[in-house]
């Protein structure tokens, strides 16, 4: 539907599927929106996924990618840029367990993906039309395990984030408190360890996400065990990071167990968005244009249980909360001056909903 310059016109839904994950899901799931309501109805069921729980496109928004939670596989979609519909190109393996997130590099040759089971980081080169070739690199991640008992016994990479000029790749790892750099080969699809490799966390803080600001040299890491963003001053040069602070993603009178789980930087660079699974809300922050520091603006209910992902699209105009545990995507409007949000009163039911892109 034609609408509002930026507001992209289909959204693709990933989400949990098999009884092992307490899946409620079909598949995936894709949306037209309407651009002046931020609406959406529904195009194509693509089901008979297993748990096709972390999406992506291509550079050139032609080809869909999806990580399947707790599988060994990476999947590849053609899109058709008209009806927005899925046609399957094939599935690849990638040689480690549980994907849970993905990216595409710069030439639009290789796809990276975070082996979260198995504490590798894999790269898979990408075909003309799109498919998934056989692995290229698998780089298992090494470090000291953090203190949590159960959550931090080994190695578990959560995401795969390329800085704003696509020269550098930063991998949180949630089970090592640190977060691993790699520049990626073009030639061979080889991951390449930045000097120095990572930079650490706070002990028992659990690195899970990452979001680049749009245009600064600065990186936000959220960190899920202890409920946390750390701030980064980002060298796009040697891609070296410095930490500048830590800032709690609660308010003060929260007391009970949550933990984090997306964040986001707005298009205009002046908001930074993080999700808690728990208090079940979403966390607002300022960002200090000059030093880059954050200051909390408020807390926004998701309106459901267990946002465990959420996504601003492109024009900054609506934001999509995807609450995993009671099956709604709730639509909020932006304030772009203030970086609040409000409900539009507009809810999506889709079970197990995980991941959200948009076309």
């Amino acid at each position: 539907m034609a609408g509002a310059a930026g507001v992209p016109k289909f959204a693709y839904v990933g989400c949990y599927t098999t009884k092992e994950r307490n899946g409620r899901g079909g598949g995936i799931n894709v949306y037209q929106i309407d651009a002046d309501t931020g609406n959406w109805t529904h195009v194509q069921l693509l089901a008979g996924l297993p748990n096709p729980s972390f999406l992506t496109f291509d550079r050139e928004k032609r080809t869909l990618y999806a990580a399947h939670g707790d599988g060994a596989e990476a999947s590849s979609y053609r899109v058709d840029p008209t009806s927005g519909r899925l046609r399957s190109l094939n599935r690849q393996a990638t040689s480690g367990k549980n994907g849970v997130s993905l990216a595409v590099d710069s030439t639009n040759r290789f796809l990276v993906l975070a082996n979260y089971s198995s504490g590798t980081v894999a790269v898979l080169p990408l075909g003309a039309d799109g498919s998934l070739g056989p692995l290229a690199d698998l780089h298992a991640l090494a470090g000291k395990p953090g203190p949590h008992r159960t959550e931090q016994t080994t190695s578990h990479p959560h995401d795969v984030v390329f800085d704003p000029r696509l020269r550098f790749i930063v991998v949180p790892d949630k089970g090592l408190d640190a977060s691993f750099l790699f520049r990626l080969d073009p030639a061979g699809g080889k991951l390449q360890p930045v000097d120095p490799p990572s930079v650490a966390s706070r002990p028992g803080a659990g690195p899970r996400h990452a979001a680049f600001h749009p245009t600064a040299p600065l990186l936000y890491v959220l960190n899920e065990l202890d409920s946390t963003i750390a701030t980064f001053r980002f060298d796009p040069e040697r891609g070296r990071l410095e930490p500048v602070e830590v800032i709690t993603t609660l308010p003060p009178s929260f007391t009970g167990h949550s933990t984090t789980s997306e964040i986001a930087v707005s298009p205009s660079g002046r908001f930074v968005y993080a999700s808690n699974r728990g208090h079940d809300s979403l966390a607002i922050f300022a960002i200090d244009p000059a030093a880059g520091m954050l200051r909390p603006v408020g807390w926004e209910p998701t309106q459901g249980r267990t946002p465990r992902f959420f996504a601003l699209e492109p024009s900054g105009t609506f934001l999509y909360a995807a609450n995993q545990d009671s099956d709604t995507v709730v639509a909020f409007r932006v304030d772009q001056t203030a970086g609040t949000l409000t409900p539009t009163g507009y809810v999506v039911k889709t079970g197990s909903p995980s991941s959200i892109v948009f076309l």
